[in-house]
């Protein structure tokens, strides 16, 4: 039987009754996708427990909701992208203030304290439990991505005002990019070849580092396919490079919960700093050596 509660407790306790039964699904759904007999085991308790709370708030307000669909195929797609990892500390931050929320109303409803309790406990199991491959070999995409990001930015600046024309300085960037993400493949490979008992396998070390550095060469030279002129494409491969370092550095806050506003300026400020003075050479070389094509 719904209860006559005051508006504001009433709205409170909606959102907190509504958010646990999506989260019980989301748990459910990350459950069943999860190959670690360990780790499922986990994600399946806490499923109960959020379903558990869902009832307690129930019988609070006598009030039926059902799941947040959007909500729930968003996360669960975002673990099939991102990972395991990204996707509970993401959601983990949404848990915290949901905790700040319970604590307004705990002293009239004390009940409440086992929720906050379990949520709590949520946090110290989820942060435990997870180890993924990907998180393991971040360095070595950081060093693909970084490179990439920092070397060809600076290059396509200078080839951009060098020589004035998106297909050639796209032909060029391609070869130039593909040709430095074998190299820096291999230096990884050989980097962690070298290290013996290293925690990392050499292959897979230089495949994240590759394939970092190759994805971002296609993003960025992709401009100089698309627009005729050479300043349009510059523009945009430069944004695009921006974007890059602002998911990325996104990721790695919340997967590893670093700061985000410092790795991102200091990671944009290097790329532009190159590209700004890689600018200033192309400026030169075509001023001195008169190249004109």
């Amino acid at each position: 039987m719904e209860r006559d509660l005051p508006q504001e407790i009433s709205k409170i306790l909606d959102d907190f009754q509504r958010n646990e039964i999506t989260e019980n699904l989301i748990y459910i759904n990350l459950a069943e996708r999860e190959k670690d007999a360990e780790n499922r085991d986990i994600l399946e308790r806490i499923a109960e427990d959020e379903l558990r709370h869902y009832n307690a708030i129930k019988e609070i307000t006598g009030r039926d909701f059902k799941p947040e669909k959007a909500r729930v195929g968003c996360y669960t797609l975002m673990a099939r992208v991102f990972g395991l990892t990204f996707t509970i500390k993401l959601m983990e931050k949404r848990e915290n203030r949901a905790q700040l929320g319970y604590s307004k109303i705990k002293e009239k409803f004390p009940d409440i304290n086992k929720i906050i309790a379990d949520e709590e406990r949520h946090e110290l199991e989820l942060a435990g439990m997870i180890n993924e491959e990907k998180l393991g070999y971040m360095g070595s995409v950081v060093l693909g991505l970084n490179d990439a990001l920092v070397e060809l930015t600076g290059a396509l600046a200078g080839f951009s005002f060098a020589l004035q024309n998106t297909a050639l300085i796209g032909a060029i960037g391609l070869i130039t990019g593909i040709a430095a993400a074998l190299s820096m493949a291999a230096s990884e490979y050989l980097s962690e070849k070298a290290e013996e008992g290293g925690e990392k396998d050499p292959l897979r070390a230089a495949t994240y580092t590759g394939g970092a550095y190759i994805m971002t060469v296609f993003l960025l030279i992709l401009p100089y396919f698309i627009f005729s002129h050479y300043a349009a494409a510059l523009a945009v491969a430069i944004i695009t490079g921006i974007i890059i370092i602002f998911v990325f550095n996104f990721y790695i806050s919340v997967a590893k919960d670093l700061d985000f506003k410092r790795r991102f300026l200091e990671m944009a400020g290097i790329s532009l700093g190159v590209a700004g003075l890689s600018f200033l050479l192309g400026v030169v070389v075509r001023t001195l050596f008169g190249v004109d094509i």
